[in-house]
C-alpha cells in the first residue's frame, strides 16, 4: 500500500517555530490586528477527560482568553464552565457565534471532520486533538480548507511535547540511528468505543518514530489481535523507516497498569526514555571488555499540554506553523490506518522515499 505521507522534518522546541510564513499558516490582516491588542479568545468543544483538561490549561495562560466550552452534556460543560470561570454553551455552532479567534476540537473522533471545517469557515484557527480525523481523506479536506481560509491548523500529539520525549531527541541528534522500540500498555478504558489500541494509542509513537527519524515510514508489518474488545487491543507492529532504521511498537489494553517506554539504540550510545517517571538515561563509550559509561540526562519540568497549547498559541499569534502540523497529522494517521485488520491482503505496505 503507498503511503503519500510528507517526509517528517524536526520541528524546533515549542514557541521557536521557524520562522517561515506558509499559506496554510498565514492569518488574515484583521484576525491579526485583532490579537496583538489582546489575549487569543478561544473555546474548547468537546468537554470529556481531554477536552477538560484543554480548558484547565487554557484558563491558567495569560496569552489565551478562554471564553466558554461548549458539550451537548450540559451539566458536565456547566461544571467545568463553573469552577473555570467561562460560559457554557451547547455545541460548536454556539461557540462559534461568541467571535472566537481559534477553538480546540476535543470531540469524539467522527465528529473531528464536521466541526473542524465549521470552525475553519468561521475564520477561526484550531487545533484537532489526535488522530486527526476518521479517515486520511477526511484529514485532508481539514487541510485544504485551512490552507484556503489562511487559519492555523495543529493537530494534537501531545507526546511530541513530554519533557523525556523531548530530552530523548536531544541525545540522539545527530546520531545514526539503528532502532526504535516503543511500549504503551495499560488496561482498557471505558471511554473508548468508537477505535482500538492502533488508532488510541500507537499513532502516538508512529508519530515519535517519524519525528526522531526525521524520515518516512515504508514498511509496516502490524500484528494484531481483539482479545477481550470488539476491536483490536493488542498490536505489534514493525516498521522500516526510508533511512533504513527498524522500529517496533508494542501496545495493548490488557496490561493492569500503563506503561510507556522509549528505547533508541544509535551505533554510538543507547537511550532509554520513561515518559512516565520522566527519567531518561543513556548508555555510551561501550569498551572491547564490555563494559559501558551511564549517565541520567537532564529532563525539564513542563506539563506537556501546557507546552503544546503554548504552541498553538504562538502559532496563530505570528501567522507561523505549528509544531505538528496538519500534514504530519494525517501521514502519522495514514499509517495508523494501514496497521489495521484488513487494510492489505498481506498486511504489509511498502513504498520508495521520494528523492
Amino acid at each position: 500500500m503507498a503511503h503519500p505521507a510528507a517526509p517528517a522534518t524536526e520541528r524546533a522546541q515549542a514557541g521557536q517555530v521557524a520562522g517561515q510564513v506558509t499559506d496554510a499558516g498565514q492569518m488574515t490582516g484583521q484576525a491579526t490586528r485583532r490579537m496583538q491588542a489582546g489575549p487569543v479568545r478561544i473555546g474548547v468543544t468537546g468537554i470529556g477527560i481531554m477536552g477538560s483538561n484543554h480548558a484547565r490549561v487554557l484558563s491558567g495562560l495569560p496569552d489565551a482568553e478562554l471564553v466558554a466550552v461548549a458539550d451537548p452534556d450540559q451539566e458536565q460543560a456547566q461544571r467545568v464552565a463553573s469552577f473555570l470561570g467561562c460560559k457554557a454553551v451547547g455545541d460548536h455552532h454556539a461557540l462559534l457565534d461568541l467571535g472566537l479567534d481559534a477553538v480546540v476540537v476535543a470531540a469524539p473522533t467522527h465528529l473531528h471532520h464536521p466541526i473542524a471545517l465549521d470552525v475553519i469557515a468561521a475564520g477561526c484557527s484550531v487545533l484537532v486533538e489526535k488522530p486527526v480525523a476518521s479517515t486520511t481523506e477526511e484529514g485532508r479536506e481539514i487541510i485544504a480548507a485551512a490552507r484556503e481560509k489562511g487559519v492555523t491548523l495543529m493537530v494534537g500529539h501531545v507526546e511530541r511535547f513530554n519533557p523525556a520525549v523531548r530530552a530523548v531527541k536531544d541525545a540522539i541528534r545527530g546520531e545514526n540511528l539503528l532502532s526504535i522500540a516503543i511500549t504503551r500498555v495499560g488496561p482498557f478504558p471505558p471511554r473508548m468505543s468508537n477505535v482500538g489500541v492502533v488508532i488510541d494509542l500507537a499513532v502516538h509513537d508512529i508519530d515519535l518514530i517519524r519525528w526522531f527519524t526525521e524520515s518516512d515510514i515504508v514498511e509496516v508489518q502490524p500484528q494484531t489481535s481483539a482479545a477481550l474488545a470488539e476491536r483490536e487491543d493488542i498490536a505489534l507492529l514493525q516498521f522500516r523507516t526510508a533511512s533504513g532504521v527498524l522500529a517496533h511498537i508494542n501496545t495493548n489494553w490488557l496490561t493492569p497498569f500503563k506503561a510507556r517506554t522509549v528505547h533508541v539504540a544509535t551505533s554510538k550510545k543507547y537511550v532509554i526514555g520513561d515518559l512516565l517517571t520522566r527519567q531518561v538515561t543513556e548508555h555510551f563509550d561501550y569498551r572491547p571488555d564490555g563494559s559501558y559509561s551511564t549517565r541520567h540526562l537532564p529532563v525539564a519540568y513542563a506539563e506537556p499540554l501546557r507546552a503544546e497549547l503554548e504552541n498553538f498559541l504562538s502559532a496563530v499569534r505570528a501567522g507561523r506553523p505549528p509544531e505538528v502540523t496538519g500534514e504530519e497529522g494525517v501521514a502519522s494517521l495514514e499509517i495508523a490506518m494501514s496497521c489495521l485488520p484488513g487494510a492489505s491482503a498481506a498486511q504489509t505496505a511498502r513504498r520508495r522515499a521520494v528523492g
